[in-house]
């Protein structure tokens, strides 16, 4: 031991601590190495999917633009068109929400296509502004994102192509299981009811529940 009239400051070692402490070293090197690997395998899995939901909110808004040139010449014109050459779909609605500053164009079916393009009407239930029961889905991250912020007496509008506009007012917000065919019954007088997956802010698609928005017609 080297010590000093300030103490210690110092100390001797040996061959068999340098050896050891070599070891060490090299033993760290290898977890370092792993944890670098875990780490940039997160970065590009976080890319990955902020990149996704990028490139799946730009579609939505595209073709929700197509779709809404094909809808006015629609009106124009009395006959409903296909918003672009290969859609197998076209639009039967306008949704608006004018508190939320809500504009969307509801289209026929509620194939995975369609409801890459927008809210999608079921069919077999009312048709827009009609009485009955009139469902209509869309996706929790994009369309009906909305949903969330929809509470009792907010209103909604329903434009079919014949420029009829038929009002809503929310009357009930709940949660079900994926499973509960209920929401889809018919009802006797004319209701709206809007359904997307939950949570809304679920990291995986495929969730158990749903959220569903119902309004009765007041106009």
């Amino acid at each position: 031991m080297i010590t000093s009239s300030f103490g210690i400051v110092g100390r001797t070692h040996s061959h068999d601590e340098d050896v050891e402490r070599d070891l060490a070293a090299h033993q760290r090197k290898p977890r370092l190495q792993w944890a670098w690997w875990i780490v940039a395998l997160l970065l590009t899995f976080a890319l990955y999917q902020l990149s996704s939901a990028g490139y799946i909110y730009a579609k939505a808004t595209v073709a929700q633009h197509l779709i809404a040139r094909s809808w006015e010449k629609a009106k124009s014109e009395g006959r409903v068109e296909r918003p672009w050459p290969w859609a197998d779909t076209r639009a039967v609605a306008r949704l608006t929400v004018p508190s939320k500053g809500v504009d969307l164009y509801v289209l026929d079916g509620t194939s995975g296509r369609s409801l890459a393009f927008g809210p999608g009407h079921v069919n077999g239930t009312a048709a827009p502004g009609a009485e009955g029961n009139t469902v209509i889905l869309a996706h929790r991250d994009t369309h009906f994102a909305f949903l969330k912020d929809l509470g009792d007496n907010d209103e909604i509008d329903i434009e079919t192509a014949r420029g009829k506009v038929a009002r809503y007012r929310v009357r009930e917000v709940t949660i079900v299981d994926k499973g509960a065919t209920r929401v889809l019954d018919a009802a006797d007088s004319s209701q709206l009811t809007l359904i997307t997956c939950y949570p809304f802010d679920a990291v995986q698609s495929g969730t158990s529940q749903r959220y569903v928005v119902i309004a009765e017609r007041v106009a």
